[in-house]
């Protein structure tokens, strides 16, 4: 195996050199913290001329390229810029690849959240889009995946990165940030927002066909029977993201379906209702956006997971999912000045206990507005609230100068469960 390889060369060719390097630089063995090692400070050039008389000594020695190069990444580790500066100029190659993790010294630097040592090295030539052979991971892959290497991450943009260079399998930095955040431990959002200033591609698909939206999904979905409290923290970070896809342009209703947010959310109504509001109004088609109704459509999805929910409730929480199922209904009719439903729109309402007559009643209530001419109170309404976007559309029709009961048609009869903020 090449690490075995590798590893083996380090203990018996260049190891000594190195330890005579990193000794005179002040770190005495692997593992020492940055803390100890800025002895190197406290007599700089007592410090740099031991190490240039040493480098000078062993210019010679078969390994000393390896030697000063190894050197380099464990200086590039603790951010000692004096010594990096010194071993660059006495040779050490940038290119150089640990034996075992294959990283070169700007990964390290990364890796250690080090941005002036970032700096110091592109400056003097290194590659900043460089990907290792292991993992293809760029300096700027590794600098979005961490919220604490968010200076590296802004210093590596600021020194010309390409952000939407993608790996093998097509995953951007984008991707990375948002496939490592689990919206509990590591909140990427910071990263994210960078990222996407950056101009970062938001319509970024791999080879497996991840979107951006394929984390946010997926998350979602681990909300189901997990605990309260990290429930809410990652519905929390899931809408916080939204928006910022959103807001860059990402297309959430988005074919195929299990990659669309807005399916998701609307076969999840019960769950995401907040996130599924903010969609809809945030002006999110309620249809499959390349296909419409044909390929998947809201009212449809809508009133057949009422359908089940109503099925498997009590009379409590059927009340409670009467509204929130209306409250989307009414999201999307306000959406566009003509309801669009799929061909055949039917529903079975057997299972729906006692508000099968509810349900039906809702049902034809759309097939008559798809056949209808829009109203021009209606079109009024569509055309004000695609005016008052983007989210939140409810806070901004109370501010305006009108009369209650205009604003109440506005706000579409659902405040009390559309505004609900906390959620959001």
């Amino acid at each position: 195996m090449p690490f075995l390889h590798g590893f083996r060369r380090i203990i018996f060719e260049y190891q000594p050199l190195v330890d005579e390097i990193l000794a005179a630089v002040g770190i005495q063995e692997p593992g020492t913290s940055h803390e100890s090692s800025s002895s190197f400070l406290l007599g700089e050039s007592e410090k740099v001329l031991e190490l240039n008389e040493l480098l000078e000594r062993h210019c010679q020695c078969s390994y000393y390229k390896e030697g000063v190069s190894y050197s380099l990444m464990k200086v590039a580790e603790l951010g000692l810029i004096p010594p990096a500066k010194i071993l660059l100029q006495c040779g050490a190659d940038l290119s150089f690849e640990d034996p075992v993790t294959y990283y070169t010294a700007i990964h390290i630097a990364v890796l250690r959240n080090q941005p002036e040592m970032v700096e110091v090295l592109v400056q003097s030539g290194a590659d900043i889009n460089k990907r290792d052979r292991i993992h293809e991971s760029s300096p700027l892959d590794l600098a979005s995946e961490e919220p604490e290497r968010l200076p590296c991450l802004q210093r590596l943009l600021e020194l010309g990165a390409d952000v939407n260079a993608a790996d093998k399998n097509g995953k951007t930095a984008l991707l990375h940030a948002l496939a490592s955040s689990d919206g509990v431990q590591i909140h990427n959002i910071e990263n994210i927002r960078l990222l996407l200033e950056g101009g970062a591609d938001v319509k970024a698909t791999t080879k497996d066909y991840d979107t951006v939206f394929s984390c946010i999904i997926f998350l979602l979905g681990e909300t189901v029977g997990c605990d309260e409290e990290e429930a809410k923290m990652i519905n929390h970070f899931c809408f916080r993201v939204s928006q910022l896809l959103i807001a860059h342009g990402a297309n959430p209703s988005d074919c195929p379906s299990h990659e669309s947010l807005t399916h998701t959310c609307l076969k999840s109504f019960k769950l995401h209702f907040p996130l599924l509001r903010f969609l809809l109004e945030s002006g999110a088609s309620y249809n499959c956006s390349q296909h419409g109704p044909s390929c998947w459509s809201g009212f449809h999805i809508v009133l057949d997971r009422l359908c089940s929910y109503l099925g498997t409730c009590d009379d409590g929480d059927s009340m409670d999912l009467l509204q929130k199922a209306e409250c989307a209904l009414d999201l999307m009719i306000a959406q566009s000045s003509q309801v669009k439903l799929p061909r055949n729109f039917e529903i079975n309402t057997a299972g729906c206990s006692i508000h099968a007559d509810k349900v039906a009643a809702l049902h034809q209530s759309l097939k008559e507005l798809e056949h209808s001419p829009p109203t021009l109170k209606h079109l009024c309404r569509v055309f004000i609230r695609q005016k008052l976007r983007p989210w939140p559309v409810d806070v901004k029709v109370k501010a305006l100068p009108l009369p209650d009961r205009l604003k109440w048609y506005l706000l579409l009869n659902h405040s009390s469960i559309c505004s609900n903020e906390e959620d959001l």
